[in-house]
C-alpha cells in the first residue's frame, strides 16, 4: 500500500473511527449493496465514493451525505440485534436516500416531541460529529477518574452501539 493512502487511512480513523472502506464495506455486506448502489443512498458520485473508499480522499464533505453513514451503520446496528425486518429495509434506504442532515447549531426537534431512538440518534451524531470514536474513548478515559458519569455518558453514546444508548436514555430520559 503507497505510503499517500495509508497517511490517509489513518487521518480517516482518526476523523470517524475506522478507515471508510471498513465501513462502507460493513455497510454493503449488511444490505447487499454493490458500491453503485451505496452511492446512489449516501447522494455520492460512484468516482467519489471509490476515492473515499480506496484513501485517495479522506474526508466526506458534505454534511448531509456524513449524516446518511451515520444512519446507515445505526440501521446496521439495528439489523444486527434483530430490530429491522427485511421487509422494512427497503423503506428505511429510501428514508435515509432522502434525508438532509446538516451541521447547523440548533435542533428542530425536541426532546420530548422526538422518539427515544431519533434522540440517541442524534446526541450520537453530535459526538460523532466533533470527535473521533478514538478521541472520543481518550477522553472518557482522562475523566473517568474525576466525572465517571461523563466518562460514560461518552462511551455509550459516542463510541458504542446503538442498542446500549438506547437503554441508557431510557433509564435516564427522566432528567431531561
Amino acid at each position: 500500500m503507497d505510503e499517500k493512502v495509508e497517511e490517509n487511512r489513518r487521518a480517516q480513523s482518526a476523523a470517524y473511527g475506522e478507515p471508510l472502506s471498513e465501513t462502507f464495506d460493513r455497510i454493503k455486506l449488511a444490505f447487499g449493496l454493490n458500491q453503485t448502489a451505496l452511492a446512489s443512498v449516501l447522494g455520492l458520485s460512484a468516482p467519489m465514493l471509490s476515492q473515499l473508499n480506496s484513501a485517495q480522499r479522506v474526508k466526506i464533505g458534505n454534511p448531509a451525505v456524513l449524516n446518511r453513514v451515520y444512519q446507515l451503520n445505526e440501521l446496521v446496528e439495528q439489523r444486527a440485534a434483530g430490530q429491522l425486518a427485511a421487509a422494512q429495509l427497503p423503506e428505511r434506504l429510501e428514508e435515509i436516500k432522502a434525508s438532509q442532515g446538516s451541521m447547523g447549531r440548533t435542533t428542530q426537534v425536541m426532546a420530548s416531541q422526538a422518539s427515544d431512538a431519533a434522540v440517541v440518534a442524534g446526541v450520537r451524531n453530535l459526538l460523532r460529529a466533533v470527535a473521533s470514536g478514538a478521541e472520543l474513548r481518550d477522553a472518557a478515559e482522562m475523566l473517568t477518574a474525576s466525572h465517571p458519569e461523563l466518562a460514560e455518558v461518552l462511551c455509550v453514546y459516542g463510541t458504542g452501539p446503538a442498542h446500549p444508548a438506547l437503554e441508557h436514555y431510557a433509564e435516564h430520559k427522566d432528567l431531561f
